[in-house]
């Protein structure tokens, strides 16, 4: 991670080594907390915030579903983060990653009395996956970890606490020998990525299971929109493990992976083992919106 000049805390712009929390900090402890992650790109016309807004009010959603009340309101939020990046002059792509977390001064597992602190840090950051992940598709193994159930968590929230199953997929894959985990549901059908959505092409179709048990993803979203636009045709509907292995395409979407195709499943080829022609299709299609080069999706980029 590069460091940059300045992190936002608390209404505050601090100096990137000193923004420093107490080590009996709650959410530290207890795992109560909520982030986001957030874009921007260097575009043509300056830096541009990717769907700003959104990003903004699913950081603010988080916090309600986890009992947290947040202290700003959703301009403030917005304007912080516009604030901080002027503040950093960053001159490439920037990732963005605001916290809304439990500070110092109650332990023990009733959350409320905590002080709730918010802080916004921003750094240069490329390709989540590799550069060559987005080119040539990347290695992903269907983990041993299920998807946190519905029934014992709240999958709609950004929450600290749910990522702990994220990192253990993510762990498990890796030492296995691949890029990334696909984790199933506790059903048994295709949930998402460690932190990333799933889409697969069958026959022309794209397809990506309901967020009935995932967080409900900008990106995703984003492709939806993208493909109707260009008139393919689309279905959500739940996907089991075997299906993806005889896609014809398969790819993962999130701000962080961006459109990152998939090449092998658990040692099974996909498709032609590198990326699809409609997974191009889409994933320039993403990257000329965010970089500005589509003027007709100009609203879902905030200028700064």
């Amino acid at each position: 991670m590069e460091k940059a000049d300045y992190i936002w805390m608390d209404g505050r712009l601090v100096e990137w080594d000193q923004a420093k929390v107490h080590i009996l900090t709650h959410t530290l402890h207890y795992g109560n907390g909520v982030f986001e992650g957030t874009r921007a790109y260097k575009t043509d016309r300056g830096l541009a915030i990717f769907r700003l807004e959104d990003h903004t009010k699913r950081l603010l959603n988080s916090a309600k579903i986890v009992a947290i009340k947040a202290p700003y309101s959703l301009e403030e939020l917005m304007e912080a983060q516009i604030e901080l990046l002027r503040k950093n002059d960053f001159d490439s792509n920037v990732y963005i990653r605001p916290l809304i977390y439990l500070g110092y001064g109650v332990m023990g597992l009733y959350h409320v009395n905590a002080p709730v602190n918010v802080a916004i840090a921003a750094w240069k950051w490329g390709a989540y996956l590799g550069e060559e992940g987005l080119q040539k598709g990347i290695r992903v193994k269907v983990s041993s970890f299920a998807r946190n159930s519905v029934k014992s968590t709240m999958g709609k929230a950004k929450a600290v606490a749910n990522y702990l199953n994220s990192q253990m997929a993510k762990y498990e894959a890796i030492r296995a020998g691949y890029e990334e985990a696909l984790l199933l549901d506790d059903e048994g059908f295709v949930a998402e990525g460690s932190g990333e959505c799933l889409f697969l092409v069958r026959d022309g179709v794209l397809i990506s299971p309901p967020n009935d048990n995932s967080l409900e993803s900008i990106t995703q979203d984003t492709i939806i929109r993208i493909a109707k636009d260009m008139g393919i045709p689309i279905e959500r509907r739940r996907v089991t493990r075997d299906e993806v292995y005889i896609a014809d395409e398969a790819f993962f979407t999130g701000t962080a992976a961006e459109v990152t195709p998939i090449r092998e499943v658990d040692g099974r080829t996909i498709g032609n083992g590198g990326r699809g022609p409609l997974t191009e299709r889409l994933q320039e299609a993403y990257f000329d919106i965010v970089y500005g080069r589509n003027r007709e999706y100009d609203s879902m980029l905030t200028y700064i």
